[in-house]
């Protein structure tokens, strides 16, 4: 007899039979089928794949990236599982942690605004390894993708960024919950199994944001150890290992640590799953920033191309931005000076005198001769930060620019819904192309036209054989 339920059925059995937030997860995973899924969102799916694979092939050709696979095989050695773009095979965990580090490592990997996630770097290398360590086909790959994103964005929505708040990164902690249930949907976890791994997730540790502090490479790492986070405890609960059936409610659990003082919405965990889909606040990006940032790149663009505005004419520049982004904004003094091209994705002051200079954000503006430009570094100088509370943060990272004239006028552009968000959204063309422009900075356009076929085509896939090739330079 199939276990597969309908969404209806799975609310209306949850509500009849007490159960803790974690099995009522776990009851779900073990249920979920793709076949259960709207089509459009299967299609959406395989878009934010797409993506992402297309950033870690660019990610693959810098230097972090050859750093990162070196670290991998120092510490794993030779193994079956390829890595985005490089020669190198690893063990599956080594591999899963590396192409992490790989998809997120430009900053250019969509975001769940709401929940202040980045989601498919961690989900997306969990579910390709696994179901290739299990031999599963593109679908089931797919299938727990969609799951993985589903749990764990409503998982890091109900602190609303909270866990950001507190010093911790949502990203790095959040993530594993996710990547937990996409290793577990991959290795036909229980039930019971599904609840223990949630449980065990929270006795691995959580990356805080303290990368902020010089633009250090540490933030890179975060999706990769989620996922690996995510698959040691999946492991471990299949094998028996039990972990707190509480994890979510307990005060000295998930929230009570991570997110102590925050106003915390359990419901939000188990409302909708299999229903409404977060995959549709899933938002990709078009600048390769801080998602935090989008709203004043798009503000600074469109008044440079409104008012044929250029440097010169620039006497000074207000940005306005929500009291919890303070982090791309202070301190100021080193936010007008970036010292490389993470401390440039991270700071308001730099993207924002960019894009007024330059008419765009793209991958050349974080390069050295960009961030070191006199003069983007003199319109920085003109920048500062004042805090509002009128914005639509944490559902959307809304941003304002106002810009002072030398023959007196003030412009201003508010952007409230960032580029890449439901309500301001980018086409499916625009994907592709994005995809392509990342893909081809490591592999030829053939090569990159054929991954992108497999990827747009991976629920019809038997196998992960091909697409193992497409990727890997072995």
């Amino acid at each position: 007899m199939s276990n597969v339920v309908t969404p209806a059925e799975f609310q209306q059995a949850a509500a009849e039979v007490k159960m803790t937030v974690s099995q009522k997860v776990g009851r779900f995973a073990e249920s979920f089928s793709l076949n259960n899924v709207p089509k459009e969102i299967v299609q959406l799916a395989k878009l934010h794949v797409l993506d992402s694979i297309g950033i870690g092939l660019a990610s693959s050709t810098k230097d972090y990236g050859h750093k990162a696979a070196s670290a991998g095989l120092d510490l794993g050695g030779e193994g079956d599982f390829p890595i985005i773009g490089l020669a190198h095979r690893l063990p599956v965990r080594d591999a899963i942690m590396v192409n992490g580090v790989l998809i997120h490592g430009l900053d250019f990997d969509d975001t769940h605004t709401t929940g202040v996630i980045h989601i498919s770097a961690s989900t997306v290398p969990t579910a390709l390894m696994m179901a290739m360590a299990h031999a599963k086909s593109g679908q089931e790959a797919l299938e727990a993708y969609l799951l993985g994103v589903e749990t764990g964005t409503r998982v890091a929505k109900a602190s609303a960024g909270g866990i950001h708040a507190n010093g911790f990164h949502t990203t790095g902690i959040i993530g594993a919950y996710g990547c937990a249930i996409v290793a577990g949907k991959l290795s036909d976890l229980t039930v019971e199994q599904y609840t223990n791994a949630q449980g065990l997730v929270a006795s691995f540790g959580g990356p805080t944001r303290a990368y902020h502090a010089n633009g250090a490479w540490a933030k890179r790492m975060h999706t990769g150890i989620a996922a690996v986070n995510g698959v040691n405890a999946a492991t471990w609960a299949r094998h028996g290992f039990t972990g707190p059936d509480t994890v979510y409610e307990y005060d000295q659990g998930l929230y009570g640590t991570y997110a102590h003082g925050q106003e915390i919405d359990l419901n939000v965990l188990t409302e909708g799953l299999g229903e409404s889909w977060e995959l549709c606040n899933v938002a990709y990006k078009p600048f390769p920033a801080c998602h935090w940032l989008h709203a004043f790149i798009e503000s600074g663009i469109t008044l440079r191309k409104e008012h044929n505005l250029r440097p010169d004419d620039i006497e000074s520049i207000i940005v306005l931005a929500h009291p919890n982004q303070g982090a791309v904004c202070a301190p100021e003094e080193s936010k007008r000076r970036p010292q490389s091209s993470y401390q440039a994705q991270f700071s308001v002051h730099f993207t924002t005198a960019a894009a007024l200079c330059r008419g765009q954000f793209t991958l050349a503006e974080i390069e050295p001769e960009t961030y070191g430009d006199p003069e983007v570094l003199a319109v920085c100088d003109k920048i500062h930060y004042e805090t509002t509370t009128e914005t639509l943060y944490p559902d959307y990272f809304s941003g304002t620019v106002i810009v002072r004239t030398k023959d007196g006028r003030e412009l201003k552009h508010a952007q409230q819904h960032n580029l890449g968000t439901d309500e301001h959204p980018i086409t499916v063309d625009q994907v592709e192309e994005k995809y392509m422009s990342n893909a081809t900075k490591a592999v030829s356009t053939a090569r990159a036209e054929e991954i992108r076929s497999l990827i747009l085509a991976l629920d019809e896939q038997p196998d992960l054989e091909d697409f193992d090739a497409a990727i890997s330079l072995s």
